[in-house]
This record gives C-alpha cells, structure tokens and sequence, in this order.
C-alpha cells in the first residue's frame, strides 16, 4: 500500500470520524455555553455582586490608578487583568455543569436501552442435551 491509501484507511477508521463529529460539537456547545455565561449568567452575576463586571477588573503594576482598562493599557501600563480569570473560573464551572447534566442524562438512557434490550435467556446447555437426549431414546 502506498502512503496515501495509508492515510486514507487510517481517516475511515470509526475512532478518526468520531473524534473530528465531537471536535465540531464541541466548539458548536462551547459557543453556546460561551453565550449562556455571557448573556445569562454573568448579568445576573453582575446584578447579584451590584453591577460589578469581572472583566474590566484589573491591577496597574506601575503604581498609578487608571480610569478604567482602557486608560490603562494607552497609558502602555502593565496590568493584571485578574477579572478576565474569575470570568474564566466561572466559564470553566459552568461548563464542567452543563457535561455533567449531558452525560448523566446519557447515561440514564443507557440504562434504559440495555433495560429493554435484555433479551429472554433461551435454555440452558443442560436443558438442551437433555432434549437431545430424549430425541435420540425415541
């Protein structure tokens, strides 16, 4: 075989193609998750904590007090944004829950289809050779 029939086998393996179907769900669930935090969550974080928005919230290594970020990063001043990290922290929380609720609820239907899908134990060997047996007496 030659390189790319190689590569071309090693494509159409099942583990490829589902791994490349769950990357693009991914990023599909990471926007929408993205945009549940943005648009839903963090307002009412904001209400919550009195209007305060995580990430304008920074510290100037310089010394000096800016306005805002903005001010800031023109003022060429270094800065730790650390409100950028708790809007990641909370991002990453918020994400870890919605997994969790998809695969318990994946889980849960599993359950149910391995359920109905136990079939009726045929009989045993032992009743077998015993019909055997007796169709070999007449």
């Amino acid at each position: 075989m030659g390189f790319f029939s190689d590569f071309k086998a090693s494509l159409m393996k099942g583990d490829v193609l589902s791994l490349a179907t769950a990357v693009v769900i991914g990023g599909a669930f990471g926007k929408i998750v993205g945009s549940a935090v943005d648009d839903v969550i963090m307002p009412i974080v904001g209400l919550i904590t009195g209007g305060i928005d995580f990430t304008t919230k920074f510290i100037t290594l310089d010394g000096n007090s800016y306005v805002d970020l903005a001010a800031a990063k023109t003022a060429g001043a270094a800065v730790i944004t650390y409100g950028n990290l708790v809007q990641a922290v909370i991002n990453f929380v918020i994400i870890a829950l919605f997994v969790f609720i998809i695969l318990r609820a994946a889980e849960k239907m599993k359950k149910k289809e391995e359920v109905v899908a136990a079939a009726p134990a045929g009989p045993s060997q032992e009743e077998l050779l015993t019909q055997i047996r007796d169709l070999l007496k007449k």
